[in-house]
């Protein structure tokens, strides 16, 4: 059996490599091509290109790179197309893997599988159709997506978020993450700004004057700040006024044996989150740490955004467990005094949100098969019934 299969950013490079690993069990003679990181590196693939040079395809930064990026586009599916694969598996990434899917299928029958289904449900439902004409399947996280794909015509598994197979910090290693950074039994506040420049330089301001309106009434709290590596130094900048000195998690820290599992500790340790909105919320509910998010954006993209946003909630526990148990404060809502006053009141009451908590974990596979395996089987079934 031959795949090509491609990712774009170090997300997909992970369900990537689960995926492969999935396949190489389910079908030991599986042979691959295409595109990946470090992860489906080491699951056995070669990348005909750095990844990295993927990484671009945002709408900031696409247009000084178009032609080197519509180069790699058509190169890639001319590979795919001489290679004629059992099958062609794009992973995210939409800008570029579904480019590559749409000339693949113009010019051969070479069945196309997309893994993680575009959020239709929330915005821009037309989506689903135009993939519609060069995607045969699709492999989806979320356990609401497969109807939305359907729809439209393909095929659509729900084959579990990868959120469910991480490893999760036991209360032992929470404790020793207290003793590591002197916390003792101080209330403690996990603090996430976000993972881009932009989102801490909007969201930080906020984020600080809600820190100090706590401090204000439980002096003897405390906050942890798991930086995300490109915003360690924008987060370092940003708390040196502080009312209460952050712990600051450096992920690039070469003085910490496991950046990672420090990362976890401090998700368990932590009494609750005040967090950007995104994929963040289902590991705090992995971890059990009730939280509030809170998300703003420009006044131009607020205006555009709600105009075309199809649900009431954007906090994916929200979604995925049908309550609205998670407290959020999006776009003209993300004020510091309202903010303040729900991380209190989940500090007071965090049981609140452990049953909606635990129920998007059971609702996203915890428990049973790992995602990759799920996605591996989805495909190979895909292939046979074709």
């Amino acid at each position: 059996m031959r795949v090509f299969i491609l990712a774009g950013e170090p997300s997909g490079d992970k369900l990537g490599g689960a995926l492969m690993a999935g396949l190489k069990a389910l079908k030991p003679d599986v042979t691959f091509e295409g595109i990946g990181g470090p992860v489906m590196a080491d699951e056995g693939l070669e990348s005909r290109f750095d990844m990295a040079e993927l990484s671009v395809m945002g709408l900031a930064e696409i247009l000084p790179k178009y032609r080197a990026l519509k180069a790699r586009i058509n190169q890639t599916a001319a590979a795919v197309v001489e290679m004629q694969p059992d099958v062609l598996i794009t992973i995210d990434s939409p800008d570029f893997s579904l480019r590559v899917a749409r000339q693949v299928k113009a010019k051969s029958d070479v069945r196309c599988v997309h893994y993680v289904a575009p959020t239709v449900w929330a915005w821009r439902p037309g989506r689903a159709e135009k993939m519609a004409r060069f995607i045969d399947q699709v492999l989806a996280l979320l356990p609401f997506e497969p109807p939305y794909m359907e729809a439209a015509g393909m095929r659509c598994d729900f084959v579990g978020h990868p959120v469910v197979a991480e490893p999760v910090a036991t209360q032992a290693e929470a404790l020793a993450f207290r003793a590591r950074h002197s916390l003792g039994e101080a209330p403690l506040l996990l603090v996430l700004p976000g993972s881009r420049q932009s989102e801490v330089a909007r969201l930080g301001p906020v984020f600080q004057q809600v820190v100090a309106r706590l401090v204000r009434e439980k002096p003897e709290l405390r906050v942890v700040i798991p930086a995300a590596a490109p915003v360690v130094g924008a987060v370092r900048r940003l708390v040196q006024n502080w009312s209460v000195p952050p712990v600051v998690l450096n992920p690039l820290d070469s003085d910490v044996a496991d950046p990672v599992a420090e990362k976890r500790a401090a998700f368990r340790a932590a009494d609750v989150a005040l967090a950007a909105s995104g994929t963040v919320s289902l590991e705090l509910a992995a971890s059990e740490t009730p939280m509030v998010i809170a998300y703003d954006m420009n006044w131009v993209s607020r205006q555009v955004i709600g105009r075309m946003v199809k649900v009431d909630t954007v906090t994916l526990v929200n979604l995925v467990s049908e309550t609205r148990a998670i407290p959020e404060y999006i776009g003209a809502n993300c004020r510091p005094g309202p903010i303040a006053q729900a991380v209190v009141k989940v500090l007071e009451t965090p049981e609140v949100q452990e049953a909606a908590m635990a129920l998007a974990m059971q609702r996203l596979g915890q428990g049973g098969e790992a995602p990759g395996l799920r996605a591996a089987k989805a495909v190979l079934d895909g292939i046979s019934r074709n």
